[in-house]
């Protein structure tokens, strides 16, 4: 899930930023993800959503992906509405989907907090999993592009690194978590900003999971933001889902409170109609 608090990413090349891009090139070369470890339409749909971590998991080949959600946020005494929190994913091979985070609306209900629409953002997303010690891990690579508003969404081309990780302990537990480098070259103070996130789930059962997540910002130059996020999911069905969840900030850098719902669904076999024209013209 995109983050709703200020925008912070944007591609500042430095070597730090090569060194976790060959970092990852390197891990992505080495590992034995293939595609029967992979997910397919029989599984149940993950999303990037309602907490800040992303899932580790790809969707699946032909597979059509759209999460929503609305925020409410408290910060400095002022109160913003955003939404629709749209993300669009596209499994487009084995382990590999495409994503597009589209423009979200930021309103200011409460205060002089500023309005206007976040930036697009194209991914890619590779699953790499899963790795020994049954960790599920994939790498995406992204760019927010300069089409919101620069009060909301920041200046510039921001790319980002991002890996999300997961472990399946016992009992319906879970551990994940996310690392992320981002970069915003045009920004004259912070260009640079690491968040690290980490969260604690437990599956109560079929279709019901809660978690608790706690979310770092770590700006250049700057203090951090520092958040506790819970809440739920519930699964309508196999491939549909709706979500809330509750934020409070941990310092004085950080929003107050965020408050969100959302709601998301799958829709599969996008390239069944090819596969079967493949066949019939052999």
């Amino acid at each position: 899930m995109r983050p709703t608090y200020p925008a912070r990413s944007g591609p500042f090349i430095r070597r730090d930023f090569i060194a976790l891009l060959a970092g990852l090139l390197l891990l992505v070369a080495i590992s034995d993800a293939r595609a029967e470890t992979c997910p397919t339409s029989a599984d149940e749909l993950a999303t990037d959503r309602p907490d800040v971590t992303n899932s580790s998991l790809v969707v699946p080949t032909g597979s059509f992906q759209s999460e929503n959600g609305v925020n409410l946020t408290s910060q400095n005494g002022g109160r913003t509405l955003d939404g629709s929190n749209t993300r669009w994913r596209l499994g487009v091979a084995p382990c590999l989907e495409v994503f597009v985070d589209l423009p979200n609306y930021v309103g200011s209900i409460r205060g002089s907090a500023a309005s206007g629409f976040t930036d697009i953002a194209p991914a890619v997303k590779w699953q790499v999993s899963p790795l020994p010690g049954k960790v599920d891990l994939s790498f995406v690579v992204g760019a927010a592009l300069p089409t919101g508003a620069a009060e909301v969404a920041g200046r510039g081309t921001q790319p980002y690194l991002q890996m999300p990780w997961s472990v399946e302990l016992h009992d319906g537990w879970g551990i994940s978590g996310m690392f992320t480098e981002f970069f915003r070259p045009a920004e004259t103070d912070t260009k640079h900003v690491t968040e690290a996130t980490f969260v604690l789930e437990k599956k109560l059962n079929e279709k019901l999971s809660l978690f608790t997540e706690y979310v770092g910002d770590y700006p250049e130059h700057a203090g951090p933001v520092q958040l506790i996020n819970s809440g739920g999911l519930y699964h309508l069905s196999p491939k549909e889902q709706i979500d809330f969840h509750v934020a409070f900030g941990l310092n004085h850098n950080s929003p107050t409170y965020i408050v969100g719902v959302g709601y998301s669904f799958r829709i599969d076999g996008l390239f069944d109609g090819a596969r079967d024209w493949r066949r019939a013209s052999r």
